[in-house]
């Protein structure tokens, strides 16, 4: 990882932490996590799983016009990806899903990668519409400025991802002979055509977007994968001495996972915590139950995955360099 990503992403996540401390009395919240009842985490994490299951069945929807691979053995490779996330800064694990597969079933980065971001505006999509949807049934009493700002910044982006994917979509012949004219003119051969491949490959990686059918079955799938998610705040929820209806907790998951689309450390350090515990200060929680909720809520969405992730990385015989690895894999199937 770039020495300057890294600092961006620490500099974001120590400003969100910063404000998701202020005012807090550490000693309550400790307090607060001590006192929960835990055996509510048996269902929240039972209950994510079957979303990642979910996640794994979307993907082997998406890569079917590349490769029909199945699930048992894309499943480890989805968890593989996700603990990478969760580890690494910049969503790192993307790549590293991407690696794996194509060392496992040899389809290619470039394509597989295609699929991975599409999956990224679709979950971008469909918090926009929890968010959307939510209001009407759990408005928020008053106003803030940083949760409406998060809202209309991810609006604007991945609405405009989604057009520019589906266009490329619809028309990848007309977009390639467009990104060929203008390598001709402005690449050297020796840039140009490596370029072009991985576009070409790119391109390949899009198919699922060129039938509605397909459409509608990613976004439909996005939607139970994050109703799932949901449930998950719902369990964690009762561990505590707090009460919020299930679309205030739709809002929360939304927010929270937009924020959580900016740089930041490893693990979504801040940029979960912060929009998090204000969501549930705007519904009356107190800051310091509502701290201790979120953060036990990310400590309980960060370590079932990463560890079985971890588990499968060594029964694969991988290693934390093949993060670097996955980067230079990409990088040569744009020099192959």
């Amino acid at each position: 990882m770039k020495r300057w990503q890294l600092w961006l992403g620490l500099a974001i996540s120590l400003l969100f932490v910063a404000m998701a401390l202020r005012g807090l009395k550490l000693d309550e919240v400790w307090a607060h996590m001590r006192s929960a009842n835990y055996i509510w985490l048996i269902p929240s994490v039972a209950v994510y799983f079957v979303a990642v299951w979910a996640r794994t069945w979307r993907w082997d929807y998406m890569l079917r016009p590349l490769k029909h691979i199945p699930l048992r053995r894309l499943f480890p490779v989805v968890v593989i990806g996700y603990m990478g996330n969760n580890v690494y800064p910049f969503r790192a694990g993307e790549l590293l899903r991407s690696y794996v597969l194509r060392r496992r079933e040899d389809v290619s980065i470039s394509a597989s990668l295609a699929t991975v971001i599409v999956e990224r505006v679709f979950d971008g999509l469909v918090m926009l519409v929890f968010v959307f949807a939510a209001l009407p049934f759990a408005p928020i009493p008053g106003d803030n400025g940083r949760i409406r700002a998060i809202v209309i910044f991810a609006s604007i982006a991945f609405f405009a991802a989604l057009v520019i994917f589906f266009g490329l979509a619809a028309f990848p012949d007309q977009f390639y002979r467009l990104a060929q004219w203008f390598s001709d003119r402005l690449l050297p051969e020796r840039v140009a055509r490596p370029l072009l491949d991985f576009l070409q490959r790119f391109l390949e990686g899009l198919e699922s977007l060129r039938h509605f059918r397909n459409v509608l079955m990613i976004f439909l799938t996005s939607v139970v994968i994050w109703l799932l998610e949901t449930v998950k705040y719902w369990f964690v929820m009762h561990a505590f001495d707090f009460q919020v209806s299930f679309f205030a907790l739709m809002l929360m998951n939304g927010v929270v996972n937009l924020a959580t689309t900016l740089p930041s450390a490893p693990g979504y350090v801040g940029t979960f915590d912060e929009p998090g515990i204000e969501v549930l200060k705007l519904y009356g929680i107190p800051d310091n139950i509502a701290a201790a909720y979120t953060l036990i809520l990310h400590a309980a969405l960060w370590f079932p995955i990463t560890a079985l992730g971890a588990y499968y990385m060594l029964r694969e015989g991988l290693g934390w360099s093949d993060f670097g690895k996955a980067a230079l894999a990409a990088g040569g199937e744009t020099s192959s």
